[in-house]
């Protein structure tokens, strides 16, 4: 037997009407926003949904607002069968998939922005403008749900602080919860990106994960010196040729302040691109689990030529 599809909802006012009736019936509801092209991380943020909540929504929306001038939002991978599919499997009770002038309706001039440090470092520098199209969307998704809560994938750990202190100042009640990042069997964390790269370009990709396992083990023995471990972090890196990387860091998770010495709670951020496509990676060594050592690759030269063709 199929499982059930979820009810799928097109506009603002049927996804208030929905979460309306089910909170005015006693339940709690949970939010579970996306831009589609489900994998096994989205899905275990529906489990996690599902285990602590009455009914769930996804949302599916490939938000223009987030995507910088060349960025990749034409090609954004998307698959909407697909997707339905999962959510029918995990049972999600609805499915919220807006066309853009419903999200963003002609006339909208409203802006949403978390300031200082937090937006202006690492992703804000490298994405300028991101956080605050990632800001207006998720205020208008717990506005429309008033959600009891929402998951958010540790992997982009600083739009998960954004959103943290976006719902904490605007008051929204909604409480934001941050998941494991999953990763595949080679460490790789998931990623809706990851469909762009090539046999090449993934083999090489692997040096993120085995930056941030060096990275966790030197901690482990006893290594204090942030600096260091961004050192251990970029020398893994640097053995594969095809990265090229936006900037490694150990961060504060609630502030993203850089700091200095190692602490219970400090963060390793790492972003590198290769070929067309811009991976992020993070982990709180001594917290988070630490990825799988991948066995190191190198790029040959038709590697190299196929990655720059």
């Amino acid at each position: 037997m199929a499982p059930e599809r979820p009810q799928l909802l097109d506009t603002v006012t049927a996804l208030r009407l929905a979460s309306e009736r089910w909170r005015s019936a006693g339940m709690t509801v949970g939010l579970v926003p996306t831009m589609g092209a489900l994998h096994a991380g989205h899905r275990s943020l529906v489990r996690r949904a599902r285990a602590e909540c009455d009914r769930i929504v996804v949302s599916i929306f490939v938000n223009p607002a987030q995507f910088g001038a060349g960025e990749d939002h034409d090609r954004y991978p998307r698959n909407v069968t697909s997707d339905l599919e999962i959510c029918a499997v995990e049972r999600v009770d609805a499915v919220y998939l807006p066309a853009p002038d419903e999200v963003y309706p002609p006339g909208f001039a409203l802006r949403v922005a978390v300031v200082g440090r937090l937006t202006a470092e690492l992703e804000g520098a490298f994405r300028p403008g991101h956080f605050e199209g990632v800001a207006v969307v998720v205020a208008k998704l717990l506005v429309a749900t008033r959600a009891d809560r929402a998951y958010f994938g540790q992997k982009d750990a600083q739009q998960c602080a954004v959103v943290r202190r976006l719902a904490r100042d605007l008051d929204t009640g909604s409480r934001i919860v941050v998941c494991p990042t999953v990763r595949d069997d080679d460490g790789l964390a998931l990623s809706s990106r990851n469909a762009y790269l090539s046999a090449a370009e993934r083999a090489q990709a692997l040096a993120i994960p085995r930056g941030l396992a060096a990275a966790a083990a030197a901690v482990s023995a006893g290594e204090q010196d942030a600096a260091r471990v961004i050192s251990i972090v970029r020398e893994e890196l640097a053995q594969s040729p095809l990265l090229t990387v936006d900037y490694v860091a150990v961060v504060d998770p609630e502030n993203f302040e850089p700091v200095a010495r190692m602490t219970r709670s400090a963060r390793i951020q790492v972003a590198a691109r290769i070929g067309g496509t811009r991976l992020i990676d993070t982990l709180c060594a001594g917290f988070d689990e630490v990825p799988p050592v991948p066995a190191r690759a190198t790029a040959s030269a038709a590697d190299r030529a196929a990655a720059a063709g």
